[in-house]
């Protein structure tokens, strides 16, 4: 039994002390269980889909995961286990984007690597050193259109004409068409995937416009002028209750798509823009409007969806109020000041 004995005397204390440690090991590697990254990604797709996620973000969610699974594919993983912390890294560094998508993606990211870990998936989270580009968290000042930009690209729209009939350059749609799905953007803020998917009978009542339902589960309106419902309802006579649909297809991404690159080519010709244009600029707009005209902050935020804080970080330059107190406060502070004595210049 040599070897056996230890100071203490005990004849079966090492190997207590070995079985000891051995039943700690065990209980500290727990069993995980291997997954698939496509089986992975769809149960994280479907979590998000249970939270309620709205469609425009979910979609942000296909196309993460559509990107990772390209990628695994690449890099020979098929597993969940298989991602390494090096995957991780040249995964994140292979984007594209700008520093706030990435950001966001990095969100996206970690929010599936976490997701893998709580369902032991994975032994690690191997995603958790990543970090956000620097200047990523700086918000980005909102560009609505001017007023001035706003008339050329209605003349633009102008500038269409009418559809083109079958044949060389066919289109079933003309200028009065962008116009309107423009107008409507305006006046209403609704974002281009709204708008595309514009059911009138259930957004249109007299002149108000459902937008969304209210946090305080009440349907929230915005109004529009007479002559904008009745150009609505010459298009429901028209088109049906979707008065924007255009080709066949109902897929609310699609149905967007395809006014972009209507929208994309009265742009062009209205150019050129200090700020590249974009449908979202129309909803930005709408924001703009409200504020000049004196609207207070809060109730812009409860027309477009967002809080008072994303309303003042990001459209302060035209917050009236805003303007007012602190040219009040400049003239109150230099008020009393000692003034120099002014002589002409020759």
């Amino acid at each position: 039994m040599r070897g056996s004995l230890r100071p203490n005397g005990n004849p079966w204390h090492w190997n207590a002390t070995l079985n000891q440690t051995v039943t700690t090991s065990a209980a500290q590697q727990e069993p995980f269980e291997s997954t698939t990254i496509s089986d992975a990604t769809e149960a994280f797709l479907a979590r998000c889909r249970d939270r309620g996620i709205a469609q425009p973000t979910l979609a942000k969610y296909k196309t993460f995961t559509k990107q990772l699974l390209a990628f695994a594919e690449q890099r020979g993983c098929v597993h969940v286990e298989q991602l390494t912390i090096l995957d991780m890294d040249k995964f994140y560094s292979s984007w594209k984007d700008g520093k706030r998508a990435r950001a966001k993606k990095l969100e996206r990211l970690k929010s599936f690597i976490k997701f893998c870990v709580r369902r032991k998936w994975l032994h690690e989270n191997i995603a958790e050193d990543l970090q956000a580009p620097e200047g990523s968290s700086i918000s980005a000042s909102k560009a609505p259109f001017t007023d001035d930009e706003l008339t050329r690209i209605y003349a633009a729209c102008d500038s269409i004409g009418p559809p083109k009939p079958p044949g060389p350059g066919y289109r079933d749609w003309g200028g009065e068409d962008v116009k309107d799905f423009i107008v409507l953007s305006v006046y209403t803020g609704l974002r281009i995937s709204d708008i595309a998917t514009f059911d009138i009978t259930k957004r249109l009542t007299g002149n108000d416009v459902f937008l969304r339902m209210h946090k305080t589960k009440k349907e929230l309106y915005t109004w529009i002028p007479d002559w904008l419902v009745e150009r609505l309802r010459k298009r429901e006579s028209r088109y049906g209750p979707l008065i924007f649909r255009t080709g066949h297809s109902l897929v609310m991404r699609t149905m967007a798509e395809l006014w972009r690159v209507k929208l994309a080519k009265a742009f062009a010709i209205a150019g050129p823009f200090e700020e590249t244009p974009t449908p979202h600029r129309l909803r930005h707009t709408f924001a703009r409007i409200l504020l000049q005209k004196g609207v207070p902050v809060a109730d812009v935020a409860e027309l477009i969806g967002d809080t008072e804080e994303i309303v003042r970080r990001h459209y302060a330059k035209w917050v009236v109020q805003r303007q007012a107190r602190l040219t009040r406060i400049l003239q109150e502070a230099f008020d009393d000041h000692p003034k120099p004595r002014i002589v002409a210049i020759r």
